[in-house]
């Protein structure tokens, strides 16, 4: 793990159960932010979370004292808007599920955005983790598949976590109430684990794999993805997934930590003994 560790020239970093829960950031964060630095190891924060803009995320971060800037971020709303540009170049008119947050960002892009009417026909309806969700709009985005239309999804998360005592419920949840009511599933699902996103942050930096670390707390997206990208896949016990997941998982990580704090002191290590 040392050997492997050494090799660590950027750090994928997911947010929320990552960086913070909720409204809460962890007390070590900030000093792990410092130390990569301190080390000359960039980092990139990854969210699938869509539900704010990437104007926003960056104004929350800088409210918590991290100050990024846009190409330090890539969220799934990002990732589903290069989709639809890539696979769907023609159409612009969508029915989307979706904070107005999230729907502003398409609207910048040049996507616009359908009215919850039967006469405002879209081309795609976009599904992401809408928390102003109606049963209208539900039943309006279940018609709209009813007829055919391409079903895209921004995440594949169950859950969102949360440090408030709820259930968030979150992208793939809203997609799976649509599956029941009209027989579809989504034809595409966005953010991680699709390995597109740290693909791009590889090209970016003109990283190989095994120089970019992909840290985050779930199992079936950042785990996931760090896999299938070839990326140095960590798991961090702060948020969804606990250390039983990870002993049981069909792909386990291959570093599970407290946290960020323990994977900051493990670079340090490893950068300090002799190869």
């Amino acid at each position: 793990m040392d050997q492997r560790l050494r090799k660590i020239r950027h750090v994928a970093l997911d947010m929320d159960g990552t960086i913070y829960k909720g409204a809460t950031l962890f007390d070590f964060s900030k000093p792990f932010l410092a130390s990569l630095k301190e080390m000359g190891i960039g980092y990139t924060f990854l969210t699938n979370n869509p539900s704010k803009s990437v104007k926003d995320y960056l104004s929350k971060l800088a409210g918590y004292g991290i100050n990024a800037t846009p190409d330090e971020l890539y969220t799934s709303a990002q990732a589903t808007i290069e989709h639809l540009q890539t696979f769907y170049p023609k159409a612009k008119r969508i029915f989307a599920l979706g904070t107005p947050s999230m729907c502003e960002e398409f609207a910048k892009h040049g996507f616009e955005l359908c009215a919850d009417s039967p006469k405002d026909e879209p081309e795609l309806v976009v599904v992401g983790f809408d928390m102003s969700l109606t049963y209208a709009s539900l039943c309006r985005a279940a018609w709209w598949l009813s007829k055919g239309k391409p079903f895209i999804a921004t995440n594949p998360d169950r859950v969102c976590p949360t440090d408030q005592p709820t259930v968030l419920v979150d992208c793939a949840a809203i997609c799976a109430a649509l599956t029941e009511a009209t027989g579809r599933k989504p034809d595409a699902v966005m953010g991680k684990p699709d390995p597109s996103m740290l693909r791009g942050i590889l090209a970016k930096h003109a990283l190989k794999p095994e120089e970019l670390a992909m840290v985050g707390d779930r199992i079936y997206t950042d785990v996931a993805m760090g896999h299938a990208a070839g990326a140095l896949a960590v798991l961090v016990l702060t948020g969804e997934a606990t250390a039983e997941d990870a002993k049981n998982a069909d792909e386990p990580p291959h570093l599970t930590v407290p946290s960020l704090k323990e994977f900051g002191e493990y670079l340090r290590k490893a950068r300090s003994n002799p190869i």
